[in-house]
């Protein structure tokens, strides 16, 4: 074959010629997972031929490619939407609450009273008083501002406590205002220590919320 032919096939076939381009990329995907080979003496510079060329521009397009599906994931995962916030429980009904002994109790009887002020109305409501069960104490009634029938009333001995408590019925009110509820009771013959003695108060208003009231009744009174 002649030199002229045979340059013109040449020419036909490099304009045929189309590169896989998945091929290529699979084979830098191999050679960038391939373990680094050992070192090697250094080699003298050689001239850069149009072959090595080629293989450096597919290495980069490579690269291009895996930063460019890197930035794609960032933005996905900073798109996410933000988890929903947490809803707090509504503030309780404000009110306070005083305990003392009452100026009528003498030497053999007493009586607790528990002083209880609503700024708002509260559909739910638990009172209880504790008593410690000193020498001689023994219930003998229980009394409070608000109708009886708005309440249920139990008197129980717990331990070494007397408790009295009082519970709002479903569907009752108790309204904005001060409130009295006492507990009655015999104990041995002398001025009794309360300073032990204790209550708690749980309201609940209109909108679910919720607070409560805890306290004692202090020093014993002077007789």
């Amino acid at each position: 074959m002649d030199e002229t032919r045979l340059r013109h096939e040449l020419r036909e076939a490099a304009l045929a010629h189309r590169p896989d381009h998945a091929r290529m990329l699979a084979r830098v995907e191999r050679g960038m997972a391939a373990p680094a080979p050992a070192a090697q003496p250094p080699r003298p510079a050689t001239r850069w031929t149009g072959r090595r060329w080629t293989a450096v521009v597919a290495v980069a397009a490579a690269v291009v490619g895996v930063v460019g599906l890197g930035g794609l994931a960032a933005t996905t995962l900073h798109d996410r939407p933000a988890a929903p916030a947490t809803t707090l429980p509504a503030p309780g009904p404000s009110a306070r609450a005083t305990a003392a002994i009452d100026p009528g109790s003498n030497r053999w009887w007493a009586q607790s009273d528990l002083g209880l002020t609503t700024a708002t109305p509260v559909s739910g409501l638990t009172v209880e008083l504790r008593i410690v069960r000193s020498p001689g104490v023994v219930s003998t009634g229980h009394w409070r501002t608000r109708p009886a029938e708005d309440f249920t009333v139990t008197v129980t001995e717990e331990g070494r406590e007397l408790v009295y408590r009082w519970t709002l019925k479903p569907g009752r009110t108790v309204p904005p205002g001060p409130h009295v509820f006492a507990g009655q009771y015999n104990h041995a013959e002398g001025v009794r220590d309360a300073s032990a003695d204790t209550y708690t108060v749980v309201l609940t208003g209109a909108d679910g919320g919720r607070s409560t009231l805890r306290g004692d009744f202090g020093t014993p009174r002077p007789k």
